[in-house]
């Protein structure tokens, strides 16, 4: 077997071991994993002949790459790559028996060998909620997503997401609002930022003390069928997944089974059945989902000692409110008739809007009410003088 070269990026033995297992041809991260435990240990694997190695039921192109060196050529020719991406923050490789790889993570049927992370490590252990969902949610959904992820984080927990459009980009945004940490789960390299538009929040997850992570090797493009692959992690790094908006046929719903799967808890908006994104959630509560509609519901679902771990719970929300299904209390009636006639699937023009209250309240009164309902975060202007009624 070949001697082990010097790494070209700060990694340990059994980190490029782990990396070059990953790297090898006809192998996956079950099959790796079996074959690591009859051989005692990553290092084992390495050191074993290739009869051994064969023995041990290995496809001989697999065998050949382990025993002749190649796999950890691989390996380390990956390390390079990472250390000349030149990503800010820096990237690390830690592998699966590294004492910083998340617990939770680890006790999946099929976890990842390694993780590529940019940002903090330590995060990724600490209890968190994923929030996933449709790339074209409605203004409701959005909303929802935004406002949960916002409670939710200044409770303490960190919100997993795949840094997708729609639900996952309103999710991270949330967070961000509320200046706490989320972590962005890719399918592709942690390099390639997808979609584009996302790398502006990609740089603020991790100003705010955040990561975006990978499995999949630095450089890998946006190729479809990695999306489902990485779902499993965003699922089962979490202590519960929340869904918010999916229809029928999308990729939260292999997030939700693999949840299930995994023994996780699983949450779910419910939303208006006469939309199409509504089907996820609402068919998700009818099968013993737990119906959220403040972060409430979330938090008392938590173990006690997850819960007693996180920060006190505050009355409300930094912003000061919190996302809910229900009206608020007491307001002032041209505001309380605006709401009246506002939805939160479906935004509504100003001029709309004014013609339908044109018999009780005058233009100037509502365009007053709609500025104090903006300031208040009970409505949500959209492009175009369009509004909708946020919770």
């Amino acid at each position: 077997m070949a001697a082990l070269p010097l790494p070209l990026a700060p990694a340990s033995c059994n980190t490029l071991q782990w990396l070059g297992l990953t790297l090898t041809e006809g192998l996956g991260p079950t099959r790796s994993r079996r074959l690591v435990e009859h051989f005692g240990g990553v290092t084992g694997v390495f050191r074993a002949s290739l009869t051994e190695l064969e023995a041990a039921g290995l496809r001989a192109v697999s065998a050949q790459s382990i025993f002749t060196g190649k796999s950890l050529d691989l390996a380390q020719s990956e390390m390079a790559k990472v250390a000349d991406a030149k990503l800010e923050g820096g990237v690390e490789v830690i592998g699966l028996d590294d004492p910083r790889y998340p617990p939770s993570l680890k006790q999946i049927y099929d976890p990842p060998l390694v993780l590529y992370v940019r940002g903090s490590v330590e995060i990724l252990s600490q209890p968190g909620i994923a929030v996933v969902g449709t790339r074209h949610p409605t203004p409701y959904g959005v909303g929802m997503a935004e406002r949960l992820a916002c409670d939710l984080a200044n409770q303490g927990l960190v919100i997993f997401s795949g840094l997708a459009r729609g639900v996952d980009t309103a999710a991270h945004r949330g967070v961000i609002n509320a200046k706490k940490q989320t972590v962005g789960i890719m399918g592709t390299g942690v390099d390639e930022i997808y979609p584009r538009e996302n790398k502006r929040l990609a740089e603020q997850i991790l100003s705010f003390g955040g990561a975006v992570v990978s499995e999949f090797a630095i450089h890998t493009p946006p190729t479809p069928q990695n999306f489902p692959i990485r779902n499993r992690i965003i699922s089962g790094i979490s202590v519960g997944v929340l869904v918010v908006e999916a229809a029928e046929y999308s990729g939260t719903r292999i997030t939700a089974r693999c949840a299930l799967e995994q023994s996780r808890e699983v949450f779910a908006v419910p939303g208006n059945v006469t939309n199409k994104n509504a089907w996820g959630p609402n068919t998700l509560i009818k099968q013993g989902a737990k119906l959220v509609a403040t972060w409430e519901d979330v938090w008392e679902e938590l173990p006690a000692d997850i819960r007693a771990k996180l920060a006190p719970v505050p009355s409300e929300s930094s912003s000061g409110t919190t996302a809910s299904l229900f009206k608020d209390a007491e307001l002032p009636p041209h505001e309380k008739k605006i709401l009246a006639v506002l939805k939160a699937d479906e935004s509504m023009q100003i001029d709309e809007i004014v013609e339908k209250l044109e018999n009780e309240v005058s233009p100037s009164e509502i365009f007053a009410a709609l500025f104090e309902l903006e300031l208040s975060g009970k409505v949500k202007q959209l492009p175009g003088k369009n509004f909708v009624k946020s919770f």
